[in-house]
């Protein structure tokens, strides 16, 4: 048995219980965090909270040479976990499909997702966010500015009024990335790339989502480029035309200026 766990947002305390009982019921445990990570806590403190060992896995351990893990769960019960929901922030279907193939049974243990969270905190309407896209480091894209897939995904979605939620770019584990450069884009970062793209345009920031002190805040991009948001990790919405109670949500939950 394969089974994929979302840790969810945050820290350890963030995994659903169906999730903690997989962990410990598992014979090997793995995960990944060259993605997103559970930045409230360590691995420490996670193998501890899940009475587990956890061996972790890089980009190229999973993508690579998953056989480590396809050949334990052929013969044991084996975790494979990650940050957010395993098939919604980070899709590994590949894996998936890779022990379906050698006749491996799968089950997916969700966790909580950036994007339900985005939305929750907000007060935008989930149904209401469009396709969502990922900003990346300048550095690490080649080219200078904002990607022109971003621009347009963001375009597209603000022609049909919907929301944009744009997820910042996290460096960690990458042979390519300088230790001496920042490992994860701040909102203030993002805004100010994207102000130039879209000037005057209404951003909504969320921090440290999942964590007990989230923040939202609601403002100009050019405003938000100036700001300070704290530790990590930053989520970035882009939104369409406000319906009247996101409107009002926005100015009661993010200090919005509805003028």
């Amino acid at each position: 048995m394969l089974t994929f766990v979302g840790l969810g947002l945050y820290d350890e305390r963030s995994v659903t219980v169906a999730g903690r009982d997989a962990i410990r019921d598992a014979d090997r445990v793995f995960a990944e965090f060259y993605t997103s990570r559970l930045v409230g806590t360590d691995l420490e403190t996670l193998e501890a909270t899940l009475e587990t060992t956890i061996e972790i896995r890089d980009r190229a351990g999973i993508e690579q040479d998953p056989e480590p893990i396809l050949t334990a769960a052929e013969s044991e019960d084996v975790v494979f976990c990650t940050a957010g929901d395993t098939m919604v922030s980070t899709t590994h279907t590949d894996l998936r499909l890779r022990a379906a193939d050698r006749g491996i049974e799968t089950r997916i243990v969700h966790g909580t997702t950036a994007q339900t969270a985005a939305g929750s905190l907000t007060g935008l309407q989930n149904y209401r966010f469009g396709k969502a896209t990922t900003l990346p480091f300048e550095d690490a894209h080649g080219g200078d500015g904002v990607p022109d897939s971003v621009v347009a995904t963001i375009e597209d979605n603000r022609d049909r009024d919907l929301h944009t939620l744009v997820y910042l770019d996290i460096k960690v584990d990458d042979p390519h990335w300088d230790e001496s450069d920042d490992t994860y884009m701040t909102a203030s970062h993002a805004a100010d790339l994207l102000s130039e793209s879209f000037p005057d345009t209404l951003g909504v920031v969320v921090a440290r989502a999942g964590s007990s002190d989230p923040l939202v805040v609601a403002d100009t991009l050019d405003d938000l480029a100036a700001q300070s948001f704290g530790a990590p990790l930053h989520l970035l919405v882009i939104p369409g035309e406000l319906h009247p109670l996101e409107a009002d949500a926005l100015e009661s939950l993010a200090g919005a200026d509805l003028e």
